[in-house]
C-alpha cells in the first residue's frame, strides 16, 4: 500500500510524535508498503529518508507555542494528496487537519485517524475551562465528528481511548507504540563516566526529559527538587529538552538556589539514552500526556519513572515507577528511592520490554490492512450496484 501520513504540530527538533512518525514509516518500510510523509517545515522538501519518502511544505510558526507549524492551507495539501494517489491515509491531527477524512471519503480512500492526545485534558489545562464542563463538551463534539469522518481512529493507550469510548464510539483499535530496546540500553562504562558528571557518591539524580512548554508542567520537576533537598536530601536535577518556558525555569533555579543542569536538546538518541540511564529517578509530570515515549525510554535504560497520576502513563509503567496527583512529585520519589536499587531498575527494564517497534508496527499495518480491504470491499459494492 501507498500509505500517506499527515501530521501536524511536530516539536522542532524531538517529541514524542516526530519518534512515532519516524519508527512507524521505517516499519511500513520495512514491511514492503510506500510510505510517504507530509509534514510542515521552514522551506518545502521532498527527500527518501529512512522512514520512506518525506514532503516538506513551507508553514508558518503557530504563535505562542514555541516553534511548532501547521498546514493551514488546504488547497496545497489537497493538491499534493491528489497527486499521490495514496491507498489510504494515516492523520496524526484531528484539529487542524481532520478535514481530510472527508476528502479522503471523497475520493475514495481509506483513512485513519491516530489519536496523539487527550482533547478533554488539554482543553482542562487552560484557564476558562478549568473548572467548568466546557473541556469535555468540546471534546465530545470534535471527537463525534472525528469518529464520523475516519473509518478508524487509532489510540495509543485505554486512557486516551476513554474519551472516545465515553461517547460510544465503535470505530476505535488501541495500539500500544514502542521502545528502541537496543538503544536504550548503554554501556555501564558510559553511563557512569554521565553520572560522574553531574553528581558526587551519594548524591541522588533527578532526570526530566521532555519538552519545556506549558502542557508539559516542567515546573512540577522543579518543585520536587525544592521538596526533597528541603527534606534533607542530597538531590541535583539534569533537564533534557528545550521549549518557550526554558528561560523562566533558569531564573527560577537560581532565584531558589536549586541545583539544576539544562542539558537543551540532546541530538543523539545515545547520549539521551546515557543520561536516562545514568538517573536515580525519571520524571515526567505532564498531565495530559497519552503515552509517554520518553517515560518509556527511561524504563528501557533501567530507571524507574515517577509520573502524573492525571495522565496515561500510570498504565504504561505499571509496578516500575510510581504516580503523584499534583504539582510536587518528592513522595513517589522517596516511595521508588525506597526500594532496592536492583530491584527497581530490573523492574524498569522489564516492564519496557512488553513493548517494542515491530510489535507496533504489526498492530497499526493490522488495522491499516483491515481498514483497506474493507474499503476496497465497499467499491466494488458501489461499482456493481451501478
Amino acid at each position: 500500500m501507498r500509505i500517506v501520513r499527515l501530521a501536524n504540530y511536530i516539536a522542532p527538533q524531538s517529541g514524542g510524535l516526530r519518534t512515532s512518525l519516524r519508527e512507524l514509516g521505517a516499519g511500513y518500510l520495512a514491511a514492503g508498503h510506500d510510505p510517504v510523509l507530509i509534514v510542515p517545515g521552514e522551506r518545502d522538501g521532498d527527500e527518501q529518508t529512512a522512514q520512506g519518502r518525506v514532503i516538506t511544505l513551507r508553514a508558518h510558526r503557530v504563535p505562542f507555542t514555541g516553534g511548532y507549524r501547521a498546514l493551514w492551507r488546504r488547497r496545497p495539501v489537497a493538491e499534493l494528496l491528489a497527486r499521490l494517489q495514496p491507498d489510504l491515509l494515516e492523520v496524526s491531527d484531528r484539529t487542524t487537519l481532520r478535514w481530510t477524512g472527508a476528502w479522503a471519503r471523497a475520493h475514495g480512500v481509506p483513512a485513519v485517524m491516530v489519536s496523539h492526545e487527550s482533547l478533554t485534558a488539554l482543553f482542562r489545562l487552560t484557564a476558562l475551562c478549568r473548572l467548568t464542563a466546557l473541556p469535555q463538551i468540546a471534546a465530545d463534539w470534535l471527537n463525534r465528528r472525528t469518529a464520523g469522518t475516519y473509518a478508524r481512529v487509532i489510540c495509543t493507550t485505554s486512557w486516551a481511548a476513554a474519551e472516545f469510548e465515553r461517547i460510544g464510539v465503535g470505530n476505535l483499535s488501541r495500539v500500544p507504540l514502542g521502545v528502541a530496546l537496543v538503544t536504550f540500553r548503554p554501556r555501564p562504562e558510559a553511563v557512569q563516566a554521565v553520572r560522574d558528571r553531574y553528581v558526587s557518591p551519594g548524591q541522588t539524580l533527578l532526570v526530566h526529559c521532555g519538552r519545556l512548554s506549558a502542557e508539559k508542567k516542567p515546573q512540577r520537576s522543579l518543585n520536587t527538587l525544592a521538596t526533597l533537598r528541603a527534606q534533607g536530601l542530597p538531590a541535583r536535577l539534569v533537564v533534557a529538552g528545550d521549549g518557550p518556558l526554558r528561560r523562566r525555569l533558569e531564573r527560577r533555579a537560581v532565584r531558589d538556589g536549586l541545583p539544576v543542569t539544562f542539558a537543551g536538546f540532546l541530538s543523539g538518541r545515545d547520549d539521551l539514552a546515557t543520561l536516562l540511564a545514568s538517573a536515580d529517578v525519571a520524571l515526567a509530570p505532564g498531565p495530559a500526556e497519552t503515552f509517554g515515549l520518553a517515560a518509556l525510554e527511561a524504563l528501557a535504560c533501567g530507571t524507574p519513572v515517577v509520573v502524573s497520576a492525571e495522565s496515561a502513563l500510570p498504565e504504561v509503567i505499571g509496578q516500575a515507577g510510581a504516580s503523584v496527583a499534583g504539582d510536587d512529585f518528592a513522595a513517589g520519589v522517596r516511595d521508588v528511592l525506597a526500594r532496592p536499587e536492583a530491584a527497581r531498575r530490573a523492574a524498569a527494564r522489564a516492564r519496557a520490554e512488553r513493548y517494542d517497534w515491530p510489535t507496533s508496527v504489526a498492530g497499526f499495518l493490522a488495522v491499516h490492512m483491515a481498514v483497506y480491504q474493507a474499503g476496497a470491499g465497499q467499491t466494488r459494492m458501489a461499482r456493481t450496484r451501478t
